[in-house]
């Protein structure tokens, strides 16, 4: 608190003064106030002069020149951790001193690149003769196949298995098992939460017994939470990392639950604030039901394989499993994220419905999710939509201009109608209406038909944070020749199962971070995105079009999108770092897989444009004479898999550096991949000892 307070010195002043300013208004007091402000700003400017001192509390623009003080070097400052170096250089000197050690160069790799790491000293694991009055017998040259933990770990971060010597380096991502070699594994997909929704029953299931966890109904891959590591001395371990959940790892943690002798609840990856979680009236479902004190426990939930069956004329006929399971069990199987009840739990569902809280990994925190976001600004406070309340009228009752906001990750098996009234004489510049999950939610809209969007004369449409399904959002056309705006953030327009079709032609319509389905927009209006994968399905369909048959899409704006399916656009204003992954098909009338009307003006940058495209004038694109063959190579192209919209390490570097920042084209460009490569080789070449040899290989 300052000590020269307004209050302070306008006590100091003579009683006469005082007296007199009182009887003026004032005006003494107001100058004493303002000479106060001076003062406070002077104080908090000589107390920041001394926490300038620390790395710990100086401010940002001072933290390089402490670090010059240690001999740190600046990195990229594109990952949040090292945007500001501030810890790497309060932990330099600690660096130097652990030189070289598996746990220094552990934290090093996941403070430069902002991803969990692991370090393996791979001479640990190569099978040789040892001394035999000093044996190691954790080092078995010889594998034990009887060992489940030992053989699930093979050949991955966790080896533990004796190898023979190989030559290769492992700078090239290939040579591992050598005496000077150390190994750095990344985990790249985030595990991001999905919290208290309830099981989505399977919709070719007549018996009411076999359930997904995710709210769309279809398989879903669980990821750990990984655990915060106590002591920087400690090497990684698989609790520390998200990784895919293992049936078979998962069943020797529960097995080693079920031999207990007293009830959990929790134990492992499942638990009410672990991994996943199976809740019922809002209890965790335990590992173990206790028949009597004196009894042992009845195992009660499983971990299982539920992949499909199919009779010998390969027609699907089940879930493995499903004629073994007794009535009072539950079988989870965390690699396809299914779960099976028996005749008595289902039920007990249907009286009150299971609850499940899982993990899913993907690239980055982008469309509908429960991260940190910020979707309201100062204004309005929003009308609360929680559980069952009536979703329809609290968007109706926003109509005039509010906020809505959903608290919840719940499925709302509805066709919402987004209202928006036109413009008044008492606000000519329009209406705006913005709904939004709330952060740490992410619900579900399961449509069951179009989603009507009836913005009025000059509205704004809002929607930040809503996964929808099932149906087309549509923008009806009007008499009017006034402008609409929609607007999405952090949206997602499930591909295959959602879209966007825009037919008013004054509407401008702005995507960000959203992953959306086909795309089409009257020829009139103007669509831009930015950070957005917009997928139709395969490289040979019609990603963004107009309305009509062959028709051409408005005004078109892209900026670091992935663009899977062919585009047929008016203008192309601007496409910069964009991955267009188009492709003529046989008998195909287009005349380009990327096709613009208007090609005198407009730009496309720093993108990759496929061959045969029309579109306007290029800079530094691909593919070039230099790389006239350049293919990208995706993960996945499957919404819900975690590499869903991934590029490979099989992509050429071109590719992947091809942004005019040196980062990848495409949605994923925000990550910085090649940054946090950069970084990490120059920092392993600064605390490597000497003669070892270093490289890094990605999990996920």
């Amino acid at each position: 608190m300052s000590t020269m307070s307004a209050e302070r010195l306008y006590a100091l002043l003579p009683s006469v003064y005082r007296l007199r300013d009182r009887e003026q208004g004032h005006p003494l007091r107001d100058l004493v106030a303002l000479i106060a402000q001076e003062f406070q700003a002077l104080e908090e400017d000589i107390a920041q002069l001394h926490d300038d001192q620390f790395i710990e509390t100086c401010a940002d623009w001072a933290a390089p020149y402490i670090g010059d003080l240690v001999g740190y070097r600046a990195l990229h400052g594109v990952v949040p951790q090292v945007a500001s170096p501030r810890a790497e250089v309060a932990n330099t000197i600690a660096y130097r001193r652990r030189k070289g050690t598996a746990a220094m160069l552990e934290q090093l790799a996941g403070d430069v690149t902002g991803w969990p790491a692991r370090a393996v000293e791979f001479f640990e694991q190569l099978a040789t003769t040892q001394y035999m009055n000093h044996t190691r017998l954790h080092a078995q040259a010889t594998a034990d196949l009887r060992s489940q933990p030992r053989m699930l770990s093979a050949h991955g971060a966790f080896n533990t298995l004796a190898h023979t010597a190989e030559m290769r380096r492992p700078e090239t991502g290939a040579g591992r098992y050598n005496i000077p070699n150390v190994g750095i594994f990344l985990w790249r997909l985030a595990p991001l939460s999905v919290s208290q929704v309830p099981l989505t029953a399977d919709a070719l299931d007549a018996s009411g017994r076999r359930f997904r966890v995710s709210p769309l109904g279809v398989d879903e891959a669980m990821f750990r939470k990984p655990l915060r590591e106590a002591e920087i001395t400690h090497i990684a371990e698989p609790a520390n990392v998200p990784a895919r959940l293992r049936i078979r790892e998962l069943a020797l943690q529960l097995r080693v639950a079920q031999r207990t002798t007293q009830q959990i609840s929790e134990v492992g990856d499942y638990g009410s604030d672990s991994s996943f979680a199976l809740f019922r009236g809002g209890s965790v479902v335990p590992l173990n039901r206790f028949v009597a004190d004196d009894q042992p426990a009845v195992p009660e939930l499983r971990i299982a394989d539920l992949r499909d069956v199919f009779d010998a004329g390969n027609v699907f006929i089940g879930w493995a499993r499903e004629a073994s399971i007794g009535p009072d069990e539950i079988y989870i199987d965390p690699e396809r994220g299914r779960v099976m009840l028996g005749s008595a739990r289902a039920t007990q569902h249907v009286l009150a419905p299971f609850v499940v809280s899982y993990h899913r990994g993907f690239s980055r925190e982008m469309a509908g999710g429960e991260y940190e976001r910020s979707p309201f600004g100062v204004g309005v406070l929003p009308t609360e939509v929680s559980g069952g309340a009536a979703f329809q009228g609290a968007l109706d009752a926003a109509a005039g201009g509010g906020q809505v906001q959903v608290n919840d990750s719940l499925r709302y098996a509805f066709t919402p109608v987004f209202r928006v009234d036109g413009f008044t004489p008492a606000n000519e510049t329009g209406v705006t209406v913005t709904v939004a999950a709330a952060t740490g939610a992410r619900p579900v809209i399961a449509a069951g038909g179009e989603v009507l969007l009836d913005i009025g004369p000059r509205g704004t449409l809002v929607l930040d944070g809503l996964v929808i399904a099932g149906g087309t959002l549509r923008l009806v056309a009007a008499a009017d020749t006034e402008p609409r705006d929609l607007v999405l953030r952090h949206c997602t327009l499930v591909p295959g199962l959602s879209g966007l079709r825009i037919e008013h032609p004054f509407a401008r319509v702005s995507l960000h971070d959203c992953i959306v389905g086909g795309v089409q927009v009257d020829a009139d209006a103007s669509f831009s995105a930015s950070g957005c994968v917009v997928d139709a399905g395969s490289p040979q369909a019609v990603a963004i079009e107009g309305l009509g048959a062959d028709g051409p899409a408005g005004t078109l704006s892209l900026r670091e999108c992935t663009v899977v399916g062919k585009v047929h656009t008016r203008l192309m204003q601007l496409a910069s770092n964009t991955l267009f992954f188009s492709r003529l098909q046989t008998g195909d009338t287009w005349p380009g897989p990327v096709w613009a009307d208007r090609r005198q003006q407009g730009c496309v940058r720093f993108s990759f444009v496929p061959e045969g495209s029309l579109v306007p004038r290029r800079f530094s694109c691909l593919p070039d004479a230099e790389h006239p063959d350049l293919l990208p190579h995706f993960t996945s192209l499957q919404y819900g898999d975690p590499g869903y919209a991934q590029l490979r390490g099989a992509t050429d570097i071109a590719l992947r550096e091809g942004a005019d920042d040196g980062s990848e084209m495409g949605a994923m460009h925000a990550l910085h991949q090649p940054q946090r490569e950069v970084n990490l080789r120059l920092r392993l070449d600064e605390y490597l000892r000497f003669g070892l040899h270093a490289g890094f290989f990605y999990v996920t």
